[in-house]
């Protein structure tokens, strides 16, 4: 049997293409025509250049298909000689198979090009007809006239043959997509099997992208795609192999069906997820770079396509969906560390994975938006899950990650800014986190460049971050719901300060500060006349200054509830602050009579006017002081200081809660994602529902 090799620039005139897409019926039982259409090396697209490549080469061809396909049947021929390819794998050896994998490959990758051509040229109903349509009575006779006498003429389709009726009641659909989770829960993943798998996932994908190229926005509960595909039974088992697929993150073979040793080829369901992975695993790529958020994203989608694409189905079913039963949904919320006993924890599981993997492989690719939103799933919805994060001894490797996407926010989009804070807001909600966090040391941070800082602890690091991002995002973003998250975590966080780095403690000081300078100035533009000197922008209403304002003393009085809250509950913990609030006492002069925060102040002046008397007749007695015998006088002073005579505040502790309707931000930031960094090339011109500006 020979190998052919297809070229790209071939595709048009290749006459068994052409045969395929042409007027002729081909019945799913011509072995010698499946076989010269099947034994192909496919090049895969890499990226979307490739793609427009490919596409505007099978142009022709699929505008053919697309006429003829309706009264041929050959769409549905191809995906029975599919259905049987993939039924037979379930049975046969590695060495015997072989050969199968290679053709069912074939012929899925020319199914998910046909049905990515019908999404973006045509509707889903049209998808639908052409997996259902059967040929014409005029064709199977012609067919049959053809096999009995060789010299007789086949009738050809043509425009004005009748067409019966076409019901499409969506059984091959629904067959087609079992075979598809078949392959990806069944079949164990080997080096001659990957790309079958990563070509299952990319077809999955390519069915549930007809969202994205429907003209008008329907409800996916109308969508017969989507109904077919959540009805699935075995959404546990699918998503189980997805996110072990993640998990374990194999890198891709060198060669797309290398040679196999012998053996059984399907040891069952419950042991293949076991043994999902059988091949050795090939230096880690990831390991070997510092690469961070879109340059990471490349890698990890040309190295790790399989986890890549995989992560990016399971995002989709999990956010689609959420407003009715949604079996994916509730699978990924569900699921319960392997090493833990059936009993542990409340709730039905329904499967297990070793949180162990999914955690370190979290940890190495959390700077990608997709993996941040996967651990934003987990965390929020996942109980297990949740308290499994919680119990790590090395959290400096998930949140420095973290931090860094914060650090770096110039450069990634609001999206992935809004989910990594509210994964630290989260995060917050522990107090064993908010304590743990201020034992961790670190040294030498060489990604943050604002101050050279030896030693520092991940506490210390966390705010510091948290501050410039609130700080950027007054100068930038202006954004009120960013903001309020900001502060939660750090308020969450204010009980459980410790040890804070003088740096620190200066950074906390100036956040109020430099919103105290804002509120004079916006204060002072409001109460002058509309024709003074005083600089106002013309662009902005009284209206929307008095709003601003508004806004800043609500940030201005939270900045004050969390450094009382600091005070109130680790003074002795925190001489560094104090040494600063006795240094910058007079920022709060203009506030102290201001009916929305004199208060908080009050309880501050008393902390200020505590220590400061006490440095006061110390330095009566030696003179000047220094710094360390500053802070000296403050850490005495702290072991004789009570908070009882503090104003009594209620505990800062904020939880994160959904917005409502979530699935207005996360469905179009899912697609976003699906076609940024996947593997799949879909057509920006022709896409619907999600905004060109994130469809990339």
């Amino acid at each position: 049997m020979g190998i052919n090799v297809s070229r790209n620039a071939d595709l048009a005139s290749n006459e068994t293409l052409l045969r395929f897409v042409g007027r002729q019926h081909i019945a799913h039982d011509d072995e010698a025509f499946w076989n010269g259409l099947l034994n192909y090396n496919i090049v895969m697209p890499e990226n979307s250049q490739d793609q427009l490549s490919l596409d505007s080469r099978l142009e022709t061809l699929c505008q053919s298909f697309i006429v003829n396909n309706l009264k041929t049947g050959n769409f549905g021929s191809l995906v029975t000689v599919f259905l049987e390819k993939a039924t037979e794998l379930l049975s046969l050896s590695d060495q015997e198979s072989n050969m199968h994998v290679w053709q069912t490959f074939n012929a899925l990758f020319i199914i998910r090009t046909l049905i990515k051509y019908i999404n973006e040229t045509g509707s889903e109903f049209q998808l639908l007809q052409h997996f259902e349509a059967m040929p014409s009575a005029e064709l199977l006779k012609a067919a049959e006239e053809q096999q009995q006498d060789s010299a007789t003429i086949a009738i050809e389709a043509t425009e004005q043959a009748a067409l019966a009726p076409l019901i499409v009641d969506g059984a091959k659909f629904e067959t087609f997509i079992d075979a598809l989770v078949n392959l990806i829960v069944v079949i164990p993943v080997k080096e001659f099997t990957y790309h079958l798998h990563l070509e299952s996932v990319n077809t999955l994908i390519t069915l549930l992208a007809v969202h994205l190229f429907a003209q008008q926005q329907q409800p996916t509960d109308k969508s017969i795609v989507f109904r077919t595909i959540y009805k699935c039974q075995h959404a546990n088992v699918l998503m189980s192999a997805l996110l072990h697929f993640v998990a374990r993150m194999v890198e891709v073979p060198h060669t797309m069906f290398g040679s196999s040793s012998a053996g059984s080829f399907v040891f069952g369901i419950a042991e293949s997820l076991l043994s999902i992975f059988t091949f050795r695993k090939q230096q880690d790529v990831l390991k070997t770079t510092s690469a961070t958020g879109g340059e990471l994203s490349q890698q990890f989608r040309t190295h790790y396509p399989l986890a890549n694409q995989s992560l990016l189905l399971m995002l989709i079913l999990t956010n689609h969906c959420t407003a009715q039963d949604n079996a994916y949904r509730t699978s990924l919320f569900g699921c319960a560390d392997s090493k833990d006993s059936p009993k542990q924890g409340s709730g039905a599981v329904s499967f297990q994975i070793d949180f162990s993997a999914v955690y370190e492989t979290l940890c190495r690719i959390v700077t990608i938006d997709q993996a941040t939103l996967l651990l934003y799933l987990l965390l929020h919805r996942n109980e297990r899950f949740y308290r499994f994060v919680m119990q790590q001894q090395d959290l400096e490797q998930l949140v420095i990650p973290i931090l860094q996407t914060l650090y770096n926010a110039p450069d990634s989009n609001s999206h992935h800014i809004y989910m990594s804070l509210i994964v630290l807001l989260i995060l917050s909600e522990d107090e064993g986190f908010n304590k743990n966090v201020h034992t961790i040391l670190l040294k030498n941070i060489q990604w943050y460049t604002e101050r050279t800082i030896s030693e520092i602890s991940l506490g210390g690091i966390l705010i510091l971050i948290v501050i410039r991002t609130i700080q950027y995002n007054m100068l930038k973003m202006r954004d009120k719901y960013l903001h309020t998250n900001c502060l939660a975590a750090l308020a969450n966080m204010s009980g459980h300060f410790r040890s804070l780095h003088p740096y620190v403690a200066q950074r906390l000081v100036s956040l109020f500060e430099t919103l105290a300078r804002k509120h004079t100035r916006l204060d002072a533009q409001l109460k002058e006349p509309a024709d003074s000197a005083v600089f106002v922008n013309v662009s902005t209403s009284p209206e929307d200054m008095m709003q601003d304002l508004s806004v800043l003393e609500e940030v201005l009085r939270m900045v004050l509830e969390i450094l009382n809250s600091c005070l109130t509950n680790q003074l002795v913990y925190c001489p560094n602050l104090v040494y600063t609030l006795l240094y910058k006492r007079s920022v709060f002069e203009g506030f102290r009579s201001h009916h929305a925060f004199q208060d908080v102040i009050q309880n501050i002046d008393m902390v200020v006017g505590f220590f400061s008397s006490r440095l006061q007749r110390v330095q009566e007695q030696r003179g000047e002081l220094g710094v360390n015998e500053v802070l000296e006088v403050i850490s005495k002073g702290a072991s004789q200081w009570s908070s009882d005579r503090l104003r009594k505040f209620p505990d800062l502790k904020f939880k994160y809660v959904e917005e409502d309707a979530p699935e207005e931000f996360f469905i179009p930031y899912v697609w976003t994602l699906v076609c940024k960094y996947g593997c799949v090339h879909f057509s920006s011109e022709s896409i619907k529902s999600v905004t060109t500006d994130i469809a990339c």
